[in-house]
C-alpha cells in the first residue's frame, strides 16, 4: 500500500509541474513574438533612416533600378548665336572689307531636333551611352545692313553694296539636315531623375536651302529682295559638339571643321554656335 501511495504521489506531482511549465510557457511566447516584431519593425525604421533599399523595395511598384533604359539629351529645340573666326580674306583687296563681318546678337541658329535615339552602354547602370538623332538646324548672319553677296559666273564670292534706305537690313540663311553622334555620362544629384549630364562628339550636316534677304522701306512700304542661291557654301559640313545641363538648365557649343564657303570660292571662315536649349522633348 505504502508503494502505491508513493506512484500515485508522483503522478500527481509531474501533472502539477507539467501544468506550471505550460502555464509559464505561454507568457513567455507571447513575449518573444512582441520582440521579434519590435526588432523587425526598428529594422526597417532603421533602414528607411540611412536610406538602404531591397532589390525588392525597389521592384515592388514595377520600376527596376537595374533595367531602366538609358535616356540621352537631344530631342527638343535649341537656339544660338552664331559667329564666324579664322577669318582669312586672302584674294580680297582693302576696299571690301571684311564684308562677312556679323553682328552676334542678330545672327542666330534655331535647331529642330525632332528625333532621337538612346543607346546604352552599360549593362547594370543607365547612365552613360550614346545619342543620336535627327533635326534641322535654320541659321542665319546679320550683315551690315548695306552689304550683301553676290556669287559670280565662276563661283566666286564677291560683296555687293545696296542702298534703299537707312533702315536697310542684310542677312545670309541656310538651312540644314542635322545628324550628331554623342558620347553623355549623367551623375544623379540628391534624387535619381535629377541628372547632371555632359556630352561631346560631332555631327554631320547636309544644307537644304540658302538665301539673302535684304529688307528695306520704299514709299513707306516695307519690302525685302529675296535671292535664293547656293553662294558656294559647303553642300556639307561636319564638326564637334559638346553639351551639358542639368534639368531645365542646358547648354551647347558646335565648333564647324569644314569652312563656311567652299575652297577658294570665298573667304576662310569657321561657324561656331553657343547657345542653349528652349524645350526639351
Amino acid at each position: 500500500m505504502p508503494e502505491k501511495r508513493k506512484s500515485g504521489t508522483t503522478i500527481k506531482r509531474s501533472i502539477v509541474l507539467l501544468f506550471l511549465a505550460f502555464l509559464f510557457l505561454i507568457p513567455l511566447s507571447r513575449v518573444s513574438a512582441q520582440t521579434s516584431d519590435t526588432l523587425r519593425a526598428s529594422g526597417q525604421n532603421v533602414r528607411k533612416r540611412l536610406n538602404i533599399s531591397d532589390i525588392q523595395d525597389l521592384t515592388s511598384d514595377g520600376f527596376n533600378f537595374w533595367q531602366d533604359k538609358f535616356e540621352g539629351h537631344f530631342a527638343g529645340i535649341d537656339f544660338g548665336f552664331n559667329a564666324l573666326v579664322r577669318d582669312d580674306y586672302s584674294g580680297y583687296g582693302n576696299e571690301d572689307g571684311h564684308f562677312m563681318d556679323n553682328e552676334l546678337r542678330r545672327s542666330n541658329s534655331l535647331y529642330l531636333n525632332l528625333v532621337q535615339q538612346s543607346i546604352g552602354l552599360q549593362r547594370n547602370r543607365n547612365t552613360f551611352g550614346l545619342v543620336t538623332g535627327i533635326g534641322f538646324q535654320l541659321q542665319s548672319y546679320r550683315l551690315s545692313r548695306n552689304t550683301t553677296i553676290e556669287k559670280q559666273p565662276d563661283g566666286t564670292i564677291i560683296p555687293r553694296t545696296l542702298y534703299f534706305d537707312d533702315n536697310q537690313k542684310s542677312k545670309l540663311s541656310s538651312a540644314y539636315l542635322f545628324v550628331p553622334l554623342l558620347l553623355e555620362i549623367q551623375v544623379p544629384v540628391k534624387n535619381y531623375k535629377n541628372r547632371l549630364y555632359f556630352s561631346a562628339g560631332v555631327y554631320g550636316g547636309l544644307r537644304l536651302s540658302s538665301h539673302t534677304k535684304i529688307k528695306y522701306r520704299a514709299n513707306g512700304k516695307k519690302e525685302k529682295l529675296k535671292t535664293p542661291d547656293d553662294f558656294s557654301l559647303n553642300d556639307f559640313n561636319a564638326g564637334i559638339m559638346a553639351r551639358a545641363g542639368y534639368r531645365w538648365a542646358n547648354l551647347f557649343v558646335s565648333y564647324s571643321m569644314t569652312p563656311l564657303f567652299q575652297e577658294n570660292k570665298g573667304p576662310g571662315l569657321t561657324p561656331v554656335t553657343v547657345g542653349f536649349t528652349l524645350i526639351q522633348f
